[in-house]
């Protein structure tokens, strides 16, 4: 085993000493599953009758990433998937950093601030608002890496099936989102005329607006729409095109129509639900940024394949992370607000004693509310700041010369 690999599993091993994993519902029925620092593959297929089996096991194998099935089983143990007997699976949300737009230019805090904003979008725009489950009804845990998970067990979602919790992110990201529902036309008529004794009714096509008292999408893309037109009222001609993808290659003097258009009925509009008042070329506009630039923006953040996945194992909560050093840490919607891992989720059994490390690059970061600007090459910091860098792979244990014996 490495140098690197023996100090966290000395910091990992403190850590279990002192702290119980927190035991999943109906436990007894997960898979568990684990990596380590001295092996390269995953051990999984296991299970535990008893909590205290679970936390001895911490202790003498130290993993470095430690995991259960979102499913429960009759035989969890079971070698194979059709001998464990699938029962149900709790329905879970993923969100990590690295499907963040621009992720490889933020630091890890960065990351970590943006990815809160995604789930707090989630959990109260689409879990709660739109599906209806209640705060106690979702578990949220920090992953202890770069991201969160949402937990649903309430019975009615265990039995979803993958296609049933594949329509559920569909939902959740627009896939699919259907404009003309959303902004249906209203056939009026307009006149009539006769020709050859037949009369002929001109019928005109408006599209309308979704009520303000209307949920989901619906109301979503009202307001949606609001803002948009506001913008396109307010802005630069320049600002406009910018802002909205979808009619940049339109002509200034077409937007310079579609804003005097708008600001006339800008009000009126959403007044009668209706975009009657509007020319149909600023009705087409406004459809087409909705769809290809609004709707998009307006969705929520979902890895798809952990969702839909029926069988997945997921971080244990109370267990520290292998790249981080962090724990994975459960935590309520009222406290995702103001939640910092790099403060809340450092282990209290990492000590301030200094370490030597020598650092791959100049890095700055702020832990348990101290700051620490760190240059590349040998320098010493708190044990806790040691674990984290030496699992983020950002610096090496020791000055480079001779293996820290002492750590171990």
């Amino acid at each position: 085993m490495d140098p690197n690999s023996r100090f966290l599993l000395r910091a990992f091993r403190k850590y279990y000493k002192e702290n119980a994993v927190i035991m999943p519902d109906r436990f007894a029925r997960r898979e568990y599953g684990f990596m380590f620092f001295d092996r390269n593959f995953v051990q999984r297929h296991l299970g535990f009758a008893k909590p205290s089996d679970l936390q001895r096991f911490l202790i003498a194998q130290v993993p470095s990433h430690s995991y259960y099935s979102t499913a429960y089983y009759r035989t969890p143990n079971a070698a194979t998937m059709e001998e464990k007997e699938w029962l149900g699976a709790e329905l879970i949300f993923d969100l990590d950093a690295d499907h963040l737009k621009n992720a490889e230019r933020m630091t890890y805090d960065e990351m970590l601030r943006q990815i809160r904003t995604e789930m707090i979008n989630l959990t109260d725009s689409f879990l709660m608002d739109d599906l209806g489950f209640t705060e106690e009804q979702i578990m949220i845990t920090f992953s202890g890496g770069r991201g969160y998970h949402a937990h649903i067990k309430e019975a009615d979602v265990l039995g979803l099936g993958t296609h049933e919790r594949r329509e559920i992110v569909d939902y959740i990201t627009s896939k699919g989102l259907n404009i003309d529902w959303i902004f249906p036309y209203a056939r009026v008529a307009t006149s009539t005329v006769t020709i050859n004794g037949n009369e002929r009714v001109n019928v005109a096509r408006n599209r309308t607006i979704p009520n303000e008292d209307a949920g989901g999408w619906k109301l979503r893309m009202r307001n949606g729409l609001k803002e948009v037109v506001n913008n396109i009222c307010d802005m630069d001609v320049k600002d406009v095109k910018k802002e909205y993808p979808a009619i940049k290659t339109s002509q200034s003097k077409t937007v310079e129509g579609w804003q005097e258009d708008l600001r006339k009925s800008r009000d009126l509009i959403f007044t009668n639900n209706k975009m009657s008042t509007l020319k149909k070329g600023t009705q087409d506009a406004l459809i087409k940024i909705m769809a290809n630039d609004v709707a998009y923006r307006l969705s929520g953040e979902v890895d798809e394949p952990v969702t839909a996945d029926v069988k997945r194992l997921i971080r244990l909560p109370g267990s520290v992370h292998g790249k981080s050093g962090l724990r994975v840490t459960p935590i309520t919607r009222t406290e995702l607000t103001d939640f910092d891992p790099l403060n809340m989720a450092v282990p209290k059994e990492y000590s301030d004693d200094p370490v030597t490390i020598t650092l791959h690059r100049d890095y700055d970061i702020s832990m348990k509310g101290q700051s620490f600007k760190l240059s590349a090459g040998t320098t010493q910091v708190p044990e806790y700041v040691a674990v984290f860098l030496v699992g983020r792979k950002i610096a090496d244990i020791g000055d480079g010369t001779k293996e820290p014996d002492k750590f171990f």
